[in-house]
Order: structure tokens, then sequence, then C-alpha cells
């Protein structure tokens, strides 16, 4: 039997970005006439063919993958590597541009803070209309009520309206909203970083406890790779749109780290870092004068592997107090 419940397949989110040409404009008035002037030529000329400053952005491109029931998937990359708007076409809150997903469950997301919830609405109103909308019932909901106000920590305020929640309760209740209610599918972008070191412990144990004991599907992206690696089973890596690298998390991972590396590389050589004297303290009596990256042979390295061995070189002067 077939278990898998997220299937991705050449998917490819496309953003048309405008682009203005530098004006110099010294007023206002100079802004309202080219404004008014823009206006006119497109009412003048609809038919006409205006020159384009918009030009394509490619957020995702050809990406395919498959998640299995129960797994954990750590989602990882760089920022702008189009994390955050996979998230997005998974949770439907945006389609995409091409290729196609196939979802076998209910989706609970939490992407962002200030999503999710009617600001207008107390803790209480938006736990029963999250519920409502993964198509639970009352009764349902009343069941978990209690585990998700005290998992939340927001007793004193659960009648409270959510806009006046600080991000950190906000981000307490989501998460509890969307780990107790069940969903087949929990879908989760980095907004533990919001909440406090107890509160992202506490929630790392759940989660887990999601996946190994109720055999639910996890998806989490996160720039903290130890908590990465402390849930995860399986990975994906994203680079500028593209899937660079699908399969268990440790190789996920290397390959990140490896990535990183090699651009570090790219954008300047760690070796040869020279501390010039006229940022040095002035009145010390030790001038830094270089600092090189060497591996165990003592020979200059411009990128350090993973779990791979190096030494820090420095090379200074000293002088005698006078």
């Amino acid at each position: 039997m077939d278990n898998t419940v997220i299937e991705v397949e050449n998917l490819g989110k496309k953003y048309v970005i405008g682009h203005h040409k530098p004006d110099n404009y010294s007023n206002l008035g100079d802004v309202i006439a080219n404004g008014v002037k823009s206006l006119g030529q497109k009412l003048l000329r609809p038919t006409d063919r205006q020159k384009s400053d918009s030009i394509e952005f490619w957020a995702l491109k050809g990406v395919s993958f498959q998640i299995k029931q129960g797994e954990v998937v750590g989602i990882i990359g760089r920022n702008g590597a189009g994390k955050s708007t996979l998230l997005k076409i998974l949770s439907r809150i945006t389609e995409p541009t091409t290729g196609r997903v196939k979802i076998n469950g209910r989706v609970a997301s939490l992407l962002e803070v200030g999503t999710g919830f009617h600001p207008e609405l107390t803790g209480r109103e938006n736990i029963y209309l999250n519920g409502s909308i993964l198509g639970m019932s009352k009764v349902e909901i009343k069941k978990k009520f209690d585990e998700i106000v005290a998992f939340a920590e927001v007793e004193k305020f659960i009648d409270t309206p959510v806009k006046r929640y600080s991000s950190g309760m906000y981000v307490r209740l989501a998460f509890a909203v969307a780990a107790h209610l069940e969903p087949e599918i929990l879908v989760l972008d980095e907004v533990l970083a919001v909440g406090d070191v107890e509160f992202q412990k506490k929630c790392l144990g759940k989660m887990g406890e999601v996946a190994t004991r109720e055999k639910r599907t996890v998806l989490f992206v996160s720039h903290n790779l130890s908590s990465i690696l402390q849930l995860c089973t399986q990975g994906i890596l994203l680079d500028t749109g593209k899937l660079l690298f699908n399969g268990n998390i440790q190789q996920t991972i290397e390959e990140y780290i490896n990535l990183n590396s090699f651009n570090d590389r790219d954008n300047g050589s760690l070796s040869d870092a020279t501390l010039r004297t006229p940022y040095s303290n002035p009145n010390s009596l030790i001038k830094w004068s270089n600092i090189q990256i060497v591996n165990l042979e003592g020979k200059k390295i411009k990128e350090v592997g993973y779990k791979e061995p190096f030494e820090i070189v420095c090379q200074c002067r000293a002088f005698d107090k006078c």
C-alpha cells in the first residue's frame, strides 16, 4: 500500500517584479506630473504595447519530491532559497505557476506570526474557528480545548482578542492549535524563533510526539541545524528555488554545509585575512598582522569541509613597553 501523503512534481512559482527607472524627482509636483503622464499614455493608447520594466523571478523551479506518512522532514537552505514559498504552496495559501501538488490529508500550517487567526476574535473563538476549518466537529474540538490552552499557557487571556496578544503568546497558541487539533500534516515555518527557549524545547518535544506516536507527517523549516537534526529524519535542501538534495537528514545537512563552504570560497578566501594596523588598538603592545586557516599538515586552505579538522594561525608583532 502506497503511504505517500505529499507528492510534488515539477513545481514552479513565478513572480513578476516591477522595476522603476531612477527618476530624479525634486518635489511632489514632479511625482504627480509623471504619474498623470503615464496614466494618459495608457488611456490614449490602450492597445499599444508599453515597454515593460518588469522582470520574472522564479522563487521555485522544477522541484519534485515525495513525502511518506509519518516522516519528519526538515527543509533547509539560505535566505531566498524558496523554503517559505514551498510551504505556502503546500498549505494552499498560494497557487503554483507550474507543476502539481497532490496532498492526502488535512494540513495545519504555522507559517508566520499573524497568519491563521482572526485578530478581532478571542483565543477561544480562534481555536473553534481553526478546528472547524480542519473539518472537526464542535465536540471534537471541545475534547482538545483544555489541552490546547494548557500547552499554550494562555489560560488568563483565552477570552481576550488575539490582537492584544504579544508575539510570544500568539505563537504559543497558534502552535498548540496546529499540533493538538490532529491534522494529518503539520507544516511549520521558523516561527518558533519568537518563543522563549523553554517553549521551543516544549514544541520540539510535541513535534516528535506527533510524528512518532501519532504517525503524522511534519514539515519543519528552520535555520537552527541542531533542532533540525534532533527532530527530523529526512531533509530537503533548496537553493535559489531549485532542489539540490533530498534524502537522509544527516546527508542533507552535510550538503548544506558544503554548499555554504563553496560559496564562502567564491566570495573570498578564508586564508590571508589580514588585520590591518589602522584597525588595531593604537595603544596595544601587540599588533596583529595576519590570520590564516591551515590543515593539519600546515598548508593554507581556502575552505573547510564538514567535520574536517583545521587550525587558525595568527601572526602578530610584539613591542616593548617604553
